[in-house]
């Protein structure tokens, strides 16, 4: 890797960085500016970057101190592990500043771990983002030491959706006209959040999604696992969207897929899952109620944009409506959430909050209404529940029965809640 070339792109970046339009996003980076940026491609890592470069900026830091390299830059092809030490000296060169490290998708690069502990340790910031959680398995975190803050990066959330739109949420949201908000749902339930994607014109968004999912699928899985069964993973994710309301195993999935003329194992159905996952194009949930074994091998699965899991759907409204809520819940609460199948169906539990929630589109039909009510009785009679809610389409009601309340709440108002 030639000098001139990293100084062109470290002065090039330095301009971009600090004139970019940005719609903010709230987020607090670490007080101590070591910070690992980990998500779904184009889920809006390297604008927080921008963000915070220019928050540094408004706080008196020179754009030269700077130091932004995203490492998906063609230009970058061939960037290997001993030209990290090369970017610092041409840096050096440039500035006599002690340069602020932003490593933009760095995960594709030999050992950057190593080269980021080591510029930690010498007491630089560095920021870092990265499109695979398998950058942060155990051999790499143990060579970081906990010295990093990792965060999870999500698209939008229907919040940051409605500030990106300009669209102010009333206090007392009950009683206004909540039309504009409404109308705002409607776009971000059919096309995801994808921050990006937010401006493409709406005729356009379908194909940006499209050319997005094939980066993901082609760059982000194929090559980077060396994957030889192409159609296999096309059939296991088509398959993952068309049932993500129910719990599949892995036997399961391997029998369906085998089914179509795509002979899998189910070693590779598994070892497939774990790409989907890594590459956050996936999230899976497990089932409360089962032991071990099924905990692991019987999950739900759900895809981490609707925008996404849309490509994929013909008759797709239940499926994104679920699929939607799971996500909502994923993202404010993490790992403590589960589903729960036994006696009863209960779609999500939040395990350290105590709260159990349907998710229904539609309640009118009056058996849909009763197993949906008795199932959450039953389970808030066996699990402790400080609140239980039916996430909806557009009924908002309570229902008392057996001395519980059950909170009835359309989808858009649910994901407004401030908790």
């Amino acid at each position: 890797m030639e000098k001139n070339i990293l100084k062109k792109i470290i002065i090039e970046y330095q301009n971009i960085a600090s004139e970019i339009s940005l719609k903010k996003r709230v987020f607090s980076f670490s007080t101590k500016g070591n910070d690992v940026l980990v998500g779904l491609r184009r889920s809006g890592k390297s604008y927080m970057m921008f963000q915070k470069i220019q928050e540094l900026i408004d706080e008196g830091h020179k754009k030269e101190e700077i130091l932004y390299i995203n490492f998906e830059d063609d230009r970058l092809l061939g960037f290997d592990t001993q030209d990290f030490e090369l970017l610092k000296q041409s840096y050096e060169e440039l500035y006599p500043y002690e340069p602020i490290f932003f490593l933009d998708e760095i995960q594709n690069i030999p050992h950057w771990e190593k080269f980021a502990r080591r510029l930690v340790d010498q007491k630089y910031k560095v920021y870092i983002t990265g499109s695979n959680a398998k950058m942060l398995s155990s051999e790499i975190a143990t060579t970081l030491g906990g010295r990093f803050f990792i965060h999870n990066i999500y698209p939008y959330s229907f919040t940051e959706y409605l500030n990106a739109s300009g669209i102010k949420i009333p206090d007392n949201i009950d009683y206004q006209n909540n039309s504009e908000i409404i109308r705002a749902f409607t776009q971000y339930f059919t096309f995801g959040g994808l921050p990006e994607l937010h401006d493409v014109p709406a005729i356009e968004k379908r194909l940006w999604l499209s050319s997005l999912y094939n980066k993901i699928f082609f760059g982000d899985l194929l090559s980077r696992y060396s994957i030889r069964n192409d159609l296999a993973l096309k059939v296991l994710v088509k398959k993952l969207a068309d049932s993500l309301k129910q719990p599949t195993s892995f036997t399961r999935m391997a029998n369906i897929i085998s089914s179509t003329g795509q002979k899998i194992k189910t070693d590779t159905v598994i070892e497939y899952l774990r790409y989907l996952e890594e590459t956050w194009l996936i999230f899976s949930l497990e089932n409360i109620s089962s032991k071990l074994n099924d905990k692991i091998s019987n999950k739900k699965y759900y895809i981490i944009d609707n925008g996404i899991l849309n490509l994929f759907l013909t008759d797709s409204t239940t499926s994104l409506f679920e699929n939607m809520v799971a996500i909502h819940l994923k993202r404010h609460f993490g790992q403590e959430l589960y589903y729960y199948i036994k006696d009863v169906e209960v779609d999500f539990y939040l395990y350290e909050s105590r709260i159990a929630i349907q998710a229904c589109y539609n309640m009118s039909e009056t058996t849909t209404r009763n197993r949906e009510v008795n199932d959450l009785v039953k389970f808030a009679k066996a699990f402790p529940c400080n609140k239980l809610y039916i996430v909806t389409n557009d009924e908002e009601s309570e229902i008392e029965v057996d001395n519980l309340r059950i909170n009835v709440i359309p989808l858009w108002k649910f994901m407004l809640l401030k908790s």
